[in-house]
């Protein structure tokens, strides 16, 4: 039990992080990934790597705004599986949407907005996941850290991929919804807001323990 109380968010992360395949892999069984499952597993796909990668950008904010470290102990894990997502998102574009036509790829990353910046954030990715071991990080010293800061350019080009791809925002707002989390996160960066951030915690830490030693009194 003392090791669950520890470790309950990486258990929540792991299990939560593979319930999308686990739907994916069970609707297919079933036979239930709609009249179109090539799309139906695009989407899925799709929206679990950006739901996973927006989630693995909360962690430092939750930390620093409201003292929520374990958040930090999922962040790597939360980032991986967002990737292995973004893996089978073009896996499922390259090989069962397309058929490995190399031609027909390249002219649909010429030719289509929502499908480039689908590539460039793809590709941006890459690095990030191939050194996200504890062996790389060494490796890479204080350069890691510069490295990994390109995720706060590979998620917002993720959420214009997503935009490009919705015909109309004003009936269907997810990507809308997604572009004000992840600019709300990122603000919450600027060294100034997390300044604030941290300072209006530790008041109200202060705040709390004058109001239980009040009350113990």
């Amino acid at each position: 039990m003392s090791w669950l109380r520890a470790n309950w968010l990486r258990v929540v992360v792991h299990i939560g992080a593979l319930a999308p395949l686990g739907f994916i892999i069970l609707d297919n069984y079933r036979y239930n990934l709609t009249a179109n499952p090539i799309q139906e597993i695009t989407v899925r796909t799709g929206k679990a790597a950006l739901v996973l990668l927006v989630l693995s950008l909360a962690c430092t904010p939750l930390n620093t705004a409201f003292g929520f470290r374990q958040a930090l102990r999922v962040r790597r894990a939360l980032g991986l599986y967002g990737f292995m997502y973004v893996v089978l998102h073009l896996a499922v574009f390259a090989v069962l949407d397309y058929g490995l036509d190399l031609r027909l790829i390249g002219q649909a990353i010429v030719e289509k907005y929502y499908v480039i910046a689908g590539f460039v954030a793809f590709l941006i990715l890459i690095p990030l996941a191939v050194t996200s071991t504890r062996g790389w990080m060494a490796r890479l010293g204080k350069r890691w850290k510069t490295l990994h800061k390109w995720v706060y350019l590979a998620v917002p080009v993720a959420v214009v991929h997503f935009a490009l791809l919705v015909k109309s925002l004003g009936s269907r707002p997810e990507p809308l919804i997604f572009g004000a989390i992840v600019i709300m996160l990122l603000a919450l960066r600027i060294p100034a807001v997390r300044r604030a951030s941290s300072t209006l915690r530790f008041k109200s830490a202060l705040l709390r323990s004058k109001r239980a030693l009040s009350r113990a009194d």
